[in-house]
């Protein structure tokens, strides 16, 4: 089965992020602020309250908070926090591994991850944030064209390219993977990239026979994308070695996102996508009224 075309996987990102919306609302009535907003401890264009200051001959007689100032000699201007867009960015593992799903039911891992992407940059977006792909080479944008500026950019990464760098500018990190390399290889990638996104997640996306391992008798093992085979005369005989490491992987990766400051997510994708994205978006609302 061939990856799915970026024109449905834009389509199912709508309608999820759509669904998302009661989501949204709801936090942001619980925190007092849009998914990601960041108040900037200042005076400027925003929605919440910071302070009251005296009226000066520059201010307009519109300015006046009569409310304020009938309890005064003095005439007060309401001022507002201002609050800047913040920038989301994605990655999606494009390994030849993460390309891949066990069945032709079951979608492939990487476009599962890229759904969930575009679904988030699509609801983060609706509330004036900008979304774009770490490393895309373009910049990030909000409004109707975020999840799509997300799916190419996403689309266009190759095995080959290197790790991507650290943002510019603060951001927010979204990294999609089954995070089946060497830990520490990990470890090296994203520590630079937690320098800069002090916001952000690991989520873990696996197929639900890697979580399961349903073999027995005589199975020959492959990896996607490589030439190497390992034939097992007895699969069942590794069944428990198996999903102790794969426990353990998912342990290393939850403690490792502990260590950069971020929150980790898991998902397999037998499951329903709202379940992950709800969690994606309620931890960028909690973690945008803290900022």
């Amino acid at each position: 089965m061939p990856q799915a075309p970026l024109s449905q996987l834009k389509a199912e990102a709508s309608a999820l992020a759509g669904d998302l919306g009661t989501l949204t609302t709801r936090a942001r009535a619980a925190s007092a602020a849009h998914m990601g907003s960041a108040g900037r401890r200042k005076s400027g264009t925003g929605e919440n309250f910071w302070q009251y200051r005296r009226h000066t001959s520059e201010d307009g007689a519109d300015r006046v908070d009569w409310r304020r100032s009938a309890r005064e000699e003095h005439l007060f201007v309401r001022e507002t926090e201002l609050e800047t867009a913040r920038v989301f960015l994605f990655w999606v593992d494009p390994s030849p591994g993460f390309n891949w799903s066990s069945g032709a039911m079951i979608p492939f891992k990487a476009d599962r991850a890229l759904l969930l992407s575009m679904a988030l940059a699509g609801a983060l977006s609706r509330s004036g944030e900008r979304c774009g792909a770490l490393g895309g080479g373009r910049g990030a944008v909000s409004g109707a064209r975020a999840p799509s500026r997300v799916g190419e950019d996403v689309r266009n990464f190759k095995a080959e390219m290197p790790f991507p760098k650290p943002p510019r500018d603060t951001a927010a990190a979204v990294i999609c993977s089954d995070f089946y390399s060497p830990l520490e290889e990990w470890r090296a990638r994203l520590t630079p990239i937690a320098a800069k996104c002090r916001d952000g997640v690991l989520l873990q996306v696996c197929d639900p026979i890697e979580e399961a391992y349903p073999f027995n008798g005589r199975v020959r093992f492959f990896r996607p994308g490589q030439d190497r085979e390992r034939l097992i005369g007895r699969a069942e005989s590794i069944r428990e070695g198996y999903l102790d490491k794969f426990t353990q992987r998912r342990a290393d990766m939850l403690s490792l996102a502990g260590e950069l400051g971020w929150r980790f997510v898991s998902h397999v994708t037998s499951e329903e996508a709202r379940t992950p994205l709800g969690l994606l978006a309620h931890g960028f609302a909690q973690s945008g009224a803290a900022a």
